[in-house]
């Protein structure tokens, strides 16, 4: 079972005016296995890019000045993840903006290899085990 959760109830009585009482406390403790956790991990690293990604494409669309520290930053981070896929599409510019192709194929197999990894790390458990 990948999430092992443990109960553990407690009572204890309690003398009062009228009577005592009888109290109970239940207490849950759940842990999570290595592969449940390394596969939120690798979601959590796949979206991270993917939302840098989807930061360029609209910046670029909507022709953000590269003269800003925030959109320089942007660009030279996200220009790693872009480069194996530039050039696949030619890049349509009207004045300022531009139509980045290669952004968009990009944040497509990125989000598939991220989730063909996390789903490769819990290939042997059943489906009701895996989040």
């Amino acid at each position: 079972m990948e999430q092992q959760r443990e109960t553990e109830v407690t009572q204890q009585t309690v003398a009062t005016d009228t009577g005592n009482i009888r109290k109970q406390t239940v207490s849950s403790d759940a842990t999570v296995s290595g592969s449940l956790l390394a596969q939120r991990i690798i979601y959590y690293i796949g979206g991270a890019i993917t939302v840098i990604l989807a930061m360029r494409f609209i910046m670029l669309l909507l022709g953000a000045s590269q003269a800003s520290g925030f959109v320089n930053f942007i660009y030279s981070l996200s220009g790693i993840f872009v480069a194996p896929f530039n050039g696949i599409f030619t890049k349509p510019t009207y004045g300022t903006s531009t139509f980045d192709s290669a952004t968009l194929v990009a944040m497509i197999v990125y989000g598939i290899v991220a989730v063909a990894i996390a789903r490769l790390l819990t290939l042997n458990k059943r489906d009701r085990d895996v989040a």
